[in-house]
């Protein structure tokens, strides 16, 4: 199966083969690598991996050296979900509460009429601060997650908070990071840490220890990449260019450095492996990481709409992408998670208790993009008799 390991938990398990199928066609005409895992309840169910931790010429070079079980890769802005968890754990154990101002937490917000903005606007994408104005200069400004925090502190939004929903790409990790560090004195990395990563024994960081370096596959984006595809207006074009500054438009990607791996942006910086990620999510599905009602809150409807700034159709709870009009969760009714550029998706499937994630070397345009797609298409297709509900 071209270099493919795969495994699951029951060596009976309808459909798989189909599933081990599409996986594999995706492995074959890709020019890096891949993982697709599925756990329920903590445990695997489908474990998929493929191709090459390095970029190849051709598709059917010589897969070395292969992704293996413990390959991390950068979630770009599935790391936005992880930092929705954290949120979650917040508010389940009373430290958090999403429905007051942020200037509670934080009072220098409430600067240029913001003193009435929630967290949950932060949270749901709706408080109108999309980018850094003005942006903090020096080296490695980008990732001084205090610099700019101030900066946003002051900063007028472009919309009353609330009104609009625009993917807040950079700036919620700017925003949430300040807020936790506001609430519990510590950064989204170290919550990350002590919540998750070390009593679950998660590999997911935001801060990627030096030793771990050789572990992390790095990306590249494939010919004809693009950001934004849903948008042809040149005015806001130039908005999503600045948006996004150099952190996936720049000659090369800054995703590939030890600075960003080592840095805490909250946005877009998480390093994971399928598995954890997959794991994690399972967790929330199953209701056995926050309380059913904290669960219930974060994954209700608080924004949804046309993007304000992006043209993409937009639904999201408390961090969380929701299952939206594009199908960017599959077939299921009910699902919530977070994408990341290029074509990363992790996120559960509630009413099946399963949690699941995609990690890619190759970043593709999301117009042109079938992989994740096409593998939860095959995986919702397993259907109610097999382990899966």
């Amino acid at each position: 199966m071209s270099g493919t390991i795969y495994a699951h938990n029951d060596g009976a398990l309808p459909g798989f083969d189909q599933l081990a199928r599409v996986f594999t066609e995706h492995v074959e005409r890709s020019h890096g690598g891949m993982a697709f895992c599925v756990y329920r309840n903590g445990h695997p169910l489908v474990r998929l991996y493929g191709g090459s931790t390095e970029q190849r010429e051709s598709s059917t070079d010589a897969v070395l050296p292969r992704w293996q079980p413990d390959t991390m890769a950068v979630m770009f802005s599935g790391t936005k979900g992880v930092v929705a968890t954290v949120a979650a754990l917040l508010v389940d154990r009373g430290a958090l509460d999403v429905r007051r101002p942020v200037a509670h937490y934080w009072p220098e917000f409430a600067a240029a009429g913001k003193e009435r903005v929630t967290v949950a606007q932060v949270l749901s994408h709706t408080v109108g601060l999309v980018y850094v104005d003005p942006e903090p200069t020096g080296e490695g400004a980008d990732l001084d997650n205090a610099a700019n925090a101030a900066v946003l502190a002051e900063q007028a939004p472009l919309w009353e908070p609330g009104t609009r929903v625009a993917y807040h790409a950079i700036t919620y990790g700017y925003l949430m990071n300040e807020i936790f560090v506001r609430v519990t004195g510590k950064s989204a990395g170290q919550l990350i840490r002590e919540l998750l990563r070390e009593p679950l024994g998660l590999d997911i960081y935001l801060g990627l220890p030096g030793q771990l370096e050789s572990r992390v596959a790095p990306v590249f984006r494939a010919k004809g990449y693009a950001i934004s595809t849903f948008l042809t207006d040149p005015e806001r074009r130039r908005i999503v260019e600045r948006m996004y500054g150099t952190t996936l438009l720049g000659r090369s990607l800054r995703a590939n450095t030890v600075e960003m791996h080592r840095g805490e942006l909250a946005a877009g910086g998480g390093i994971a492996t399928a598995d954890a990620m997959a794991d994690l999510y399972s967790r929330l599905a199953a209701g056995n990481l926050v309380s059913s009602g904290a669960l219930a809150d974060a994954t209700e409807t608080w924004s949804s709409g046309i993007d304000a700034i992006n043209d993409r159709p937009l639904r999201f709870g408390l961090g969380f992408e929701l299952a939206d009009p594009i199908g960017t969760y599959g077939p299921e009714a009910r699902a919530f998670g977070h994408s990341g550029a290029g074509g990363s998706l992790h996120g559960a499937w509630p009413e099946r208790n399963l949690g699941f994630s995609f990690l890619s070397t190759e970043m593709l345009a999301e117009n042109e993009d079938t992989r994740v797609k096409d593998l939860l298409f095959s995986l919702h297709g397993l259907g109610s008799n097999d382990g899966t509900r």
